[in-house]
């Protein structure tokens, strides 16, 4: 993963005068809380950003925090709450949520992810259909790649199925990039039954009342395909 680009950023945020060097001085105690999406377990998410906001806060002279819950939805009640002013989040372009002023300045240089709807590979499911009935397990009910399009998929389909999180299930609804990495750590095989179209990775946002960065690295056009989802998407993951 290619973090130069997070880095300039918050670089040019400071620079921009959200907390140039000589402020920081004058404001030591002012710190910029930072809340990541939960992709990982707390430990392994702690450990992958800390350094990186460590180093961030060095180079920019801005005071960056890590805050995390303990869920994908704990962190995102965080910052519905305004406890934090920067997020690595793809939970904030529904509707009702973009009135909230969340800007997008950026994102990774990653290739794009797609929904997925997954078995084991040695699983007799080998068609959608076949999960009507059956519970199909997801990450949380604010993962929006992996439940929200997923599940939005079955039920345009009309193929009836149970929603949980977690358990012995019958197909798991996954993010391709995770799903990868998941299968190449674990040593596992998995079945894709159903790919949705290619969408960004989670955008680097700053909180309404953050002055702009001069800079545009992402202007937040490129998540549009989120906001058509969202349009056509059944009520209840809205």
């Amino acid at each position: 993963m290619r973090w130069a680009g997070f880095l300039a950023a918050c670089t040019a945020v400071a620079a921009a005068g959200l907390c140039a060097p000589g402020k920081a001085r004058a404001q030591d105690n002012n710190v910029y809380r930072f809340s990541p999406v939960n992709q990982y377990g707390i430990n392994v998410t702690a450990a992958y950003w800390n350094p990186i906001i460590a180093y961030v806060s060095e180079k920019s002279s801005v005071q960056l925090q890590l805050k995390i819950g303990r869920s994908s939805a704990d962190t995102t009640a965080f910052v519905l709450a305004q406890e934090v002013k920067f997020v690595f989040s793809n939970h904030l372009f529904s509707p009702d949520r973009e009135h909230l002023g969340w800007k997008a300045f950026g994102r990774r240089l990653t290739p794009p992810v797609q929904s997925q709807l997954i078995v084991s590979d040695d699983s007799p499911i080998t068609d959608l259909t076949q999960l009507a009935g059956n519970e199909v397990a997801f990450p949380g009910p604010e993962a929006l790649v992996a439940y929200k399009m997923s599940a939005a998929h079955l039920m345009s389909r009309k193929i009836e199925f149970k929603t949980v999180f977690g358990g012995k299930v019958a197909a798991v609804g996954a993010n391709s990039q995770l799903a990868e990495g998941y299968a190449r750590r674990e040593g596992r095989k998995y079945r894709v039954l159903w790919s949705g179209p290619p969408v960004h990775d989670l955008a680097l946002m700053s909180a309404a009342k953050v002055p702009d960065a001069h800079f545009v690295a992402s202007d937040g056009s490129e998540y549009a395909s989120y906001r058509d989802f969202y349009r056509t998407a059944p009520a209840a993951l809205r």
